[in-house]
């Protein structure tokens, strides 16, 4: 049987997808984008981080001018690397706030190197920088690579303002037309989607807007692009909503919840997973 497999397997024909960037370099471009926007060492040694970023820009305009050509590319490159500090001061301060949020975060260095949803929000903050500059497919790779690293999916495309805090962050998807404005929070396993996926809406707003200082507990879901979570809003867990609500809304999922007594108290099974 052993030798039918391989027979099978010289047999085997690829198909071969004609993309023409090497994905490996550019998710290594990713890591030391991070590493080298917030480098964890005792002593920085500025002429490495140059060395580093200078290679990120070499590999980034390789790619890009397969694409687009080398005008494009090179146009893009230096966008980008001009916008790279103020990218970096934001995420800063999206970090302080994570301090500020989270009773568990000791540190702002332990939510740079720690927290997952900062890590998936600074790899969203670069790939935006690259979708706004028009560079196809790469900022798409930057998100699905973060993605894949912490379960968080955000669309380079969505517009995300000053201080998201993903708490936790595992299962969150923010789809490319969704809108969150300053200071919001968002929990585990919370999706901003699109009410209808049909291929004709791609030019349509799909997903919701999230204002200002809106809190949206783990699991909830809000759909559609027309749906407005007015600010100072909280979602609450396991919320389905497909529609707008005003500012200052509480909207939660009413539960019966039954307090079991000892006059009730029936032995459990005795099991064990």
């Amino acid at each position: 049987m052993i030798k039918k497999t391989f027979e099978l397997i010289d047999k085997f024909q690829p198909l071969r997808v004609e993309i023409p960037i090497d994905k490996c370099k550019l998710e290594e471009v990713v890591d030391t984008l991070f590493s080298q926007m917030f480098p964890v060492c005792e002593q920085i040694d500025p002429e490495n981080i140059r060395k580093k970023l200078s290679e990120c820009a070499w590999i980034l305009n390789e790619n890009i001018a397969r694409l687009k050509g080398q005008s494009f590319a090179s146009q893009a490159v230096y966008a980008f690397f001009r916008r790279f500090p103020e990218i970096r001061d934001r995420l800063y301060e999206d970090a302080t706030c994570y301090l500020r949020n989270d009773p568990a975060a000791k540190s702002v260095e332990e939510v740079i190197i720690a927290y997952p949803g900062f890590f998936a929000l600074s790899i969203y903050r670069m790939a935006h920088e690259l979708h706004q500059l028009n560079v196809p497919l790469i900022p798409r790779l930057f998100s699905e690579y973060a993605h894949s690293k912490v379960g968080i999916d955000i669309h380079p495309g969505a517009k995300i303002g000053k201080n998201l805090f993903l708490d936790h962050g595992t299962g969150i998807v923010i789809g490319e037309t969704a809108e969150i404005g300053d200071n919001v929070k968002i929990y585990q396993g919370v999706t901003l989607g699109a009410l209808y996926v049909e291929k004709k809406l791609s030019d349509v707003k799909r997903h919701p807007t999230v204002e200002d200082n809106v809190v949206i507990y783990a699991n909830a879901t809000i759909l559609g692009g027309d749906t407005v979570i007015g600010h100072d809003s909280t979602i609450g867990g396991g919320a389905w909503l497909t529609q707008s609500v005003i500012p200052y809304s509480l909207v939660y999922n009413s539960v019966d919840v039954k307090i079991r007594t000892v006059k009730n108290f029936i032995q459990p099974l005795d099991f064990t997973i």
